[in-house]
């Protein structure tokens, strides 16, 4: 589909999806859907929900802003507790849904989600961390660090920060940053995916404690959370933070921008173009772009910048996008899931990324698509 075609057609796109779908039952998550489980509060949702909320912040059409809220009113209980959340588990992600209670909360005045909010910043103040001071990315991995956590937790914990903080958790915030720029950065300024300060599993390697590859979703997980932080940061509490965040912006694209396809898209694994079986990859290059578009429209990226983005969303609903014999539209090339560790043995290898189930409308590739529409149209 032709990209003006494309900005035409996604909003219906979206609005179908969201019609289609409830707290319990969304229509984008393919993990749920594939192995019949009940929905769960979760990331997967939170971006869906985040790309409604902008578009609500947009074009002030309501029936975004009521969907985010009887999504979330679903799961926030009167008391601020949250259905299928149980912070033992001391999973980073499940910070991520929180950073929409901040806007829902302002939109709505409903208590609870203020509570849910401090229900999430107790996980994050007691959660286990590396000896660095990094959170650990979830209770069952111990002592790893992944880059999908910079976006799971340090948007809601800025936002956080600015509204009920002391004033010295942006120093917090920026050493989570600073640790995984100087341990899990790449050569070429890339990052890995995930590191583990023990050192001890299979897919560490064992001077560096990085993983093997740099996973495209994964840098644009760490894209996409340098812009958001940056756009909940004020500008005269946290200079430091956001000057170190806006080189750490501008380095990243600077890295990436090689290995951008002519096409525009970027590839599952990013920098190994001539490996059997990579393929470009929706949700990294959409991650990718829509970083960039809000590090450009915040001021922390040259304009210049703008059109890599506008040749990644090009490229994408060129190759992926189209609409199907009875009108409705599908979004291709989304890798379904991919970590390290686990009792699936995820090694981290080019093999093991490229061997994940490819599907389509699948939220990882729709939200950021969409949240790098909501940045064209800004």
């Amino acid at each position: 589909m032709k990209a003006k075609e494309a900005m035409e057609a996604l909003p219906e796109y979206f609005q179908g999806l969201l019609q289609s779908s409830s707290a319990q039952r969304p229509a984008w998550n393919m993990e749920m859907i594939r192995s019949g489980a009940s929905n769960v509060w979760s990331y997967v949702d939170a971006c869906m929900i985040a790309a409604a909320l902008a578009l609500y912040e947009i074009n002030g059409d309501r029936r975004y802003l009521t969907f985010a809220d009887e999504f979330l009113d679903w799961y926030v209980e009167s008391d601020g507790s949250i259905r299928t959340y149980y912070m033992g588990e001391w999973n980073i992600d499940n910070i991520c849904p929180g950073k929409n209670l901040f806007p829902l909360l302002q939109y709505t005045g409903k208590e609870k989600y203020q509570k849910a909010i401090f229900l999430l910043q107790k996980q994050l103040e007691q959660m286990p961390r590396t000896k660095e001071g990094s959170f650990w990315h979830k209770g069952i991995y111990p002592w790893q660090v992944w880059l999908d956590g910079l976006f799971m937790a340090q948007p809601f914990y800025m936002k956080y920060e600015m509204e009920y903080g002391d004033g010295q958790g942006w120093k917090d915030i920026l050493l989570q940053f600073s640790n995984v720029q100087r341990l899990m950065k790449k050569e070429n300024g890339l990052y890995f995916h995930g590191y583990d300060e023990s050192r001890s599993m299979y897919w560490a390697d064992p001077k560096t404690g990085c993983s093997p590859n740099c996973w495209g979703r994964a840098v644009g997980w760490l894209m996409a959370a340098l812009a958001d932080v940056l756009e909940a940061s004020g500008p005269d509490k946290s200079k430091e933070l956001n000057d170190f965040l806006g080189r750490m912006a501008l380095e990243l694209v600077q890295a990436l921008a090689p290995w951008q396809q002519e096409d525009g898209m970027f590839l599952q694994v990013l920098d190994m173009p001539e490996a059997k079986g990579n393929y470009p990859e929706t949700s990294a290059t959409m991650l990718i772009a829509y970083g960039i578009l809000k590090c450009i429209r915040l001021g922390y990226l040259p304009a210049e910048y703008r059109r890599m983005a506008q040749r990644a969303f090009e490229g994408t609903v060129q190759r992926y996008l189209t609409r199907q014999a009875d009108g409705s539209l599908k979004l291709g090339g989304i890798c379904l899931v991919a970590g390290l560790g686990g009792a699936a043995h995820r090694d981290g290898s080019l093999k093991y990324y490229f061997g994940e189930p490819v599907v389509e409308n699948e939220g990882k590739g729709i939200a950021p698509l969409m949240l790098c529409y909501t940045e064209l149209i800004r």
